[in-house]
């Protein structure tokens, strides 16, 4: 691999393997006007002292702007902030406003209902290629364990959840009929980890389909048309990662570009009835140890459930 020249946009999806938070940086420029931007580049480096780093695009507008602010903010978006995310990861408009954000050291804005927010001192700016690493001594910082964090995996935006397997009985366990046996977010969650497990990998092995490409192929069979800011937004894709998953699956030929958005080409067409053909069988093998009945009880259940 080393003599080799690296395919940018298979790297993008190797880094995309290893899940992180997501968070807006801000700072102010030199006329105090606010300036943030999106990054889950964010990371620890030190204890004591107390060091953390993330990097910027040197091609950013904000790039000269970090590199020369004194102070920044880290703010750790909480998971019904995507909004938030996609704003700040768009170029052009007036990303503030409208908000209400208070003040921290230096001026830098601090937004509210945050995970986290760690209030830094620019310590020093290094060369990372076609970024800047940003390091920074965290002076003051906050927290909040009722706000779970928005995750970023595999090209779309995720929350965090408790691993099955720590939540499985050891096989010493009395077998039991108690609260959590009982337990509904428990059931679900088990429920949700064996029966997903199996399904993506299918798509990848049987049809080289992505978990962002699948849920695509899902919107845009029962629909024409649809624009590419709105597929974003309903597959949970930042508008520039998202345009990626599209010129993969535009160059596979499976979807076509138009003035209103994308479509299905007739190969997206057939391939998706073999996806959906793998999704159904998937579907009757986990619920074929419930009756008939009992399957549309279920599905009747949890989409009341969804809609609160």
């Amino acid at each position: 691999m080393s003599d080799e020249k690296i395919d940018i946009k298979d790297f993008r999806r190797a880094l995309g393997q290893f899940p992180t938070g997501v968070t807006v940086i801000t700072t102010v420029d030199d006329k105090g006007e606010p300036i943030g931007v999106t990054a889950s580049s964010f990371n620890s480096v030190s204890i004591d002292p107390a060091l953390v780093l993330w990097s910027v695009d040197k091609g950013a507008y904000s790039a000269s702007l970090f590199e020369n602010s004194e102070y920044f903010a880290v703010n750790v978006l909480g998971k019904d902030q995507v909004d938030l995310s996609n704003r700040f990861a768009g170029r052009g408009e007036d990303k503030f406003a409208g908000l209400d954000c208070k003040k921290g050291l230096g001026g830098c804005p601090l937004l509210e209902s945050t995970a986290a927010q760690f209030q830094c001192k620019t310590w020093n700016v290094y060369d990372g290629g076609d970024h800047l690493i940003v390091v920074g001594e965290v002076l003051e910082y906050s927290h909040s364990g009722s706000i779970s964090p928005l995750v970023f995996s595999q090209g779309s935006y995720a929350v965090s959840m408790q691993h099955p397997s720590s939540m499985r009985r050891v096989e010493d366990d009395p077998k039991s009929d108690g609260f959590l046996d009982n337990y509904l977010l428990y059931l679900l969650h088990a429920g949700f980890a064996a029966a997903s497990s199996k399904l993506y990998p299918r798509f990848m092995s049987e049809c080289g389909i992505t978990p962002g490409e699948w849920r695509v192929f899902t919107l845009l069979s029962e629909a024409p048309c649809i624009s590419e800011e709105r597929l974003a937004r309903m597959v949970m894709q930042p508008l520039n990662v998202f345009r990626q998953t599209a010129e993969s699956m535009l160059a596979k030929g499976y979807v076509q570009a138009g003035s209103d958005g994308l479509s299905l080409t007739k190969e997206g067409l057939t391939l998706s009835e073999v996806l959906f053909s793998i999704a159904q069988e998937h579907e009757s093998s986990v619920l074929s140890v419930l009756t008939e009945d009992a399957v549309i009880s279920l599905k009747a259940s949890l989409k009341a459930i969804g809609k609160g």
